[in-house]
C-alpha cells in the first residue's frame, strides 16, 4: 500500500505534500470516517456568494472545521445558526492547502431530534409516494379572493404581522379567522377541526395555515399526518406560512402553496392594491385611447357614410341639375354673345359695303351726279344737248355748269 512504501526509507526526508497526501489516503480509506454522524456545537458559521457553508463543530474540549458544498446546502430542511447544536453527517478528510482535517457533511440535523426528524422522512416518503405532494393536484391560487380564512393562533405576532399585511395590500377583503393551538398535542387536531369547519362554513377563497419559527418539536404539529390530509382534502386551497424561510414541515408539501414566512403567505394571497391603482390608470389610459380612436373612425365612417347619402339624395340631384343648368345658361349666354357679335360684325360689314355702293359713297370718290334743272338725272350722252344748263351735284354740295359739246 502507498502508505507503507512512504516509510520504508526514514532517512529520507518527506516533501509536506507526500506527507498530507498519505495522511488524506489514510483518512479516506477508514470506513468509519466516510460515513460518519459527529454533534457539537456550531460557531464561526459563514455563508459566502458561492452557496457553500463553512463551520465549526465544538464540544468543551475540541473542535472539528466542516464545509458544506452548495448542492448539498440546497437539499437541507434545517439551516443552522451559531450556537446551535448539531448533528452533522459526512465524510471526514484532508484540506492539503492548510493541512487541516475536516468534515465534508451532507446531512444536517438538530441534535437530539434525530428521531424527530427520521419520523419527518419516514412520513414525507410516504406521503410522496401517495401523490400528496404532486405538482398535478396543486390548485391555483384566486387572483382576487373576496373572503380568505386564517388558521392561526389568535395570540401569535404572526396574526398581527398577516392583518397588517392583509390590511396594507388588500383592505377590501374579508377575513374569517379560525383560532388554533399551534404547538402541543392537542394542535394538529385543532388545525385539522378548523380546516373542516371553513370549508363547511364559510365559502372561501383561500386559506392561510400559519405560524411563527421554533424549533422542531414547537412545529411538529405542522408534521402530522393528519393535517397533511386535511390540506389535500380541503374545498378551498391552502398556503402554508409555517415558521421561518429555513424551516420545511409537512403541511408546506402538502399546501398548494408555501410561503417562507407568515407575512409572506399574505403577500401570496393577495394582489397589492398600489399595483392595482396604477393598473387601473393604464387601463383607464388605454380605454380613453380607444375610446377616442373607435370615436374618430365612427365620425369617420359617419362622415363618409353622409357624403355617400349626400350624393344619392334627391335634393343632391337637383342641387347637380341645378348647377348644370345654370353651366347651360351660361354657356347658351357665352353662344348667344358670340353669335350676336358675328352678326354685328357681318352687319358692321354690310353697312359699310351699303356706305360704299350709296350715291354718297359715289360722290366722295370723286364721282358727280348730273341732272337737269328740272332735276332729271342725266344718266347717258343722249340726254343733253350742247347750251344745256346743268346742275353738278359733288359729295359736298352742287354747283352748276354749262354743256359747251
Amino acid at each position: 500500500m502507498e502508505q507503507l512504501t512512504l516509510f520504508q526509507s526514514p532517512q529520507i526526508p518527506l516533501t509536506v505534500s507526500d506527507l498530507t497526501r498519505h495522511l488524506r489516503s489514510l483518512l479516506e480509506s477508514d470506513e468509519l470516517l466516510q460515513d460518519v454522524w459527529v454533534q457539537g456545537e456550531v460557531s464561526n458559521l459563514s455563508r459566502p456568494k458561492s452557496g457553500h457553508m463553512y463551520f465549526t463543530l465544538k464540544d468543551s474540549t475540541a473542535s472539528l472545521r466542516c464545509v458544506m458544498w452548495r448542492n448539498a446546502v440546497s437539499r437541507q430542511m434545517y439551516q443552522p445558526s451559531d450556537g446551535d447544536a448539531l448533528e452533522v453527517h459526512g465524510n471526514v478528510s484532508v484540506y492539503e492547502a492548510s493541512g487541516q482535517y475536516q468534515l465534508y457533511a451532507d446531512l444536517l440535523r438538530p441534535a437530539g431530534e434525530g428521531a424527530l426528524y427520521q419520523e419527518f422522512l419516514r412520513l414525507k416518503d410516504k406521503l410522496e409516494a401517495e401523490g400528496l405532494f404532486d405538482p398535478e393536484r396543486k390548485r391555483p391560487i384566486p387572483a382576487w379572493p373576496q373572503t380568505i380564512g386564517l388558521i392561526t393562533s389568535p395570540t401569535g405576532a404572526a396574526l398581527r404581522d398577516m392583518l397588517n399585511t392583509l390590511r396594507r395590500r388588500y383592505p377590501i377583503v374579508d377575513v374569517v379567522l379560525a383560532p388554533v393551538t399551534v404547538q402541543g398535542e392537542k394542535a394538529p387536531q385543532e388545525i385539522v377541526s378548523a380546516l373542516e369547519r371553513l370549508n363547511r362554513i364559510v365559502r372561501l377563497d383561500v386559506i392561510l395555515l400559519s405560524r411563527g419559527g421554533g424549533s422542531i418539536e414547537d412545529l411538529w404539529a405542522f408534521n402530522a399526518e393528519s393535517v397533511a390530509r386535511a390540506i389535500a382534502a380541503s374545498a378551498a386551497p391552502v398556503i402554508s406560512g409555517v415558521g421561518h424561510e429555513t424551516d420545511f414541515t409537512i403541511a408546506d408539501f402538502t399546501a398548494d402553496l408555501r410561503a417562507p414566512t407568515p407575512t409572506a403567505a399574505a403577500e401570496l394571497a393577495t394582489p397589492d392594491q398600489l399595483e392595482l391603482r396604477a393598473g387601473l390608470i393604464e387601463s383607464k389610459d388605454y380605454l380613453e385611447r380607444q375610446a377616442l380612436t373607435f370615436l374618430e373612425n365612427l365620425r369617420w365612417a359617419f362622415n363618409s357614410l353622409y357624403n355617400r347619402l349626400n350624393l344619392s339624395s334627391p335634393l343632391s340631384q337637383v342641387r347637380r341639375d341645378r348647377q348644370r343648368l345654370d353651366e347651360l345658361l351660361r354657356r347658351a349666354d357665352l353662344v348667344v354673345a358670340h353669335k350676336t357679335e358675328l352678326r354685328r360684325t357681318h352687319l358692321q360689314g354690310l353697312e359699310q359695303h351699303l356706305i360704299a355702293l350709296s350715291p354718297q359713297g359715289v360722290l366722295e370718290r370723286g364721282y358727280a351726279a348730273l341732272s337737269h334743272v328740272d332735276g332729271a338725272l342725266v344718266r347717258s350722252t343722249k340726254d343733253i344737248k350742247p347750251g344745256d344748263a346743268l346742275e353738278a351735284q359733288v359729295s359736298d354740295g352742287s354747283f352748276g355748269v354749262e354743256v359747251k359739246e
